[in-house]
């Protein structure tokens, strides 16, 4: 009687035991197969791993410094043996290694090169490095915060403001996210050196609020460094780099048509 209910629980089992063993012998068979493919995969995903960080580094990476008499706005202190040069970042083309298009929201960049060679170092903790117009307007260089208000702020501040019944989808992107761009360029590219040391340069680039001045806002403007200090705390002549020797040595630079 018991006999049925018996081969069929055999034959379950059965069933089941042949299953795991087909199944076991596929894994015996597949893992070797997959751990070889891994291996051969393994470089290629290292190799393109270093390949995509090597290029995100590279689109921040903003040309190399050359000599600072390179330069052809500069201001040479030969008794005091220290040089200082600028070199604005006027044209777009220029600027595509930042993260943010500063020109696009009426900022600026000017890269800075300081070469003391000088026995000893010079103090920048009290510097002060101004953009002065043609006009003679007197512009800082931006802080972080100045130019995240500027990018937030309307593009037409004077025209009528109609209140909706709901809020529109923000179609620019969040505000912290260029929040983040900026201090970061402020950070891995602006200046920051609070002193020279003898016979080295240092080089970073500040950022200036054009806006509202008159174009072409190079022309007849200048860049004036003053409270530069030697090592006995003596204060260093003032230093102005007129931006029409840049103007100049860029428009014979363009081949003739």
């Amino acid at each position: 009687m018991h006999a049925p209910e018996a081969r069929r629980t055999w034959n379950i089992w059965t069933i089941q035991h042949n299953f795991q063993v087909t199944c076991l012998n596929r894994e015996q068979n597949i893992l070797p197969q997959m751990t070889t493919y891994l291996r051969r995969l393994l470089p290629t995903l290292c190799i393109a791993a270093l390949l995509s960080s090597s290029a995100l580094a590279a689109d921040h990476t903003p040309p190399p410094v050359g000599k600072v008499t390179d330069y052809a706005a500069s201001d040479t202190h030969a008794n005091e043996q220290v040089t200082v040069a600028a070199e604005p970042f006027d044209k777009p083309e220029k600027t595509k290694f930042f993260r943010v298009s500063y020109l696009e929201y009426g900022f600026l960049p000017v890269r800075v090169i300081i070469t003391n060679n000088s026995d000893k170092p010079i103090n920048l903790t009290d510097a002060r490095i101004q953009f002065i117009s043609a006009a003679g307007d007197t512009i800082p260089a931006a802080l972080p915060e100045e130019v995240e208000r500027a990018i937030d702020k309307p593009k037409n501040p004077a025209a009528p403001c109609v209140k909706l019944p709901f809020p529109l989808p923000n179609v620019h992107g969040r505000s912290g996210d260029k929040s983040k761009q900026i201090n970061e360029d402020f950070d891995t590219l602006g200046f920051q050196a609070f002193a020279v040391e003898a016979h080295s340069t240092q080089s970073g680039f500040l950022f200036y609020d054009i806006n509202g001045l008159d174009r072409p806002f190079l022309k007849g403007a200048q860049l004036y460094l003053k409270r530069l200090h030697n090592a006995e705390g003596k204060e260093l002549f003032n230093f102005t780099i007129p931006f029409d020797k840049y103007l100049a040595a860029s428009q014979s630079a363009v081949p003739a048509k």
